[in-house]
């Protein structure tokens, strides 16, 4: 059966990706195998405090180890945006495309297009909070390039790599996603849990 631990969201894509990292001794449970369909908002001004906001509401209402994440991407020359609107960057509803087409037009003429794709997961267990941050630091295209993966993935060149991640396949984004570098580092400590 194994652990039981639950991740606070109901993106189909984060839940895949995360299946991919977790050791088999972890049965990963979504929003929806414990029937949490609230809207939880996220007033947070960080990623942090959006992580913990999403972390305590679901554990709090099914008493389940749990974690959360807040990602986004941060842009240099637009002072660190989109960041934690990224997924609402060109506003409601959220819409992956339309963030994309405002991301490239908000780059154009700019010459420094160095960003980085940043993650913190909220870990809440019995009578504690942790956070762990991950991030993978690259640049932004100049257009749209791949059809694999999901959101700022077909404008993202990581570091060392002549692709964007949505020229990837799954297995390898995950290999270096700031997703899963977080992830290494919640792992570390759950090792420890019985």
């Amino acid at each position: 059966m194994g652990i039981q631990i639950l991740f606070a969201s109901s993106n189909p894509h984060k839940l895949q990706e995360i299946r991919h990292i977790l050791p088999e001794r972890f049965q990963l449970l979504s929003l929806e195998d414990v029937g949490f369909d609230k809207e939880i908002e996220e007033t947070g001004k960080t990623f942090e405090a959006n992580a913990e906001i999403k972390a305590n509401a679901i554990f709090e209402s099914s008493g389940i180890i749990c974690f959360a994440d807040d990602s986004g991407l941060e842009v240099d020359a637009l002072d660190g945006k989109p960041g934690v609107k990224s997924a609402r960057y060109a506003g409601e509803p959220p819409d992956h495309a339309r963030n994309v087409e405002l991301l490239l037009s908000h780059m154009k003429g700019k010459t420094n297009r160095k960003a980085r794709f940043k993650t913190v997961i909220c870990l809440r267990l019995p009578g504690k909070t942790l956070f762990f941050e991950g991030a993978v630091e690259g640049r932004i295209t100049e257009e749209i390039t791949g059809g694999n993966g999901f959101g700022y993935d077909p404008v993202f060149v990581p570091d060392g790599y002549d692709r964007t991640f949505a020229e990837m396949s799954m297995e390898e984004k995950n290999e270096i996603s700031h997703r899963k570098r977080a992830l290494e580092k919640m792992l570390v400590f759950l090792e420890y849990i019985e």
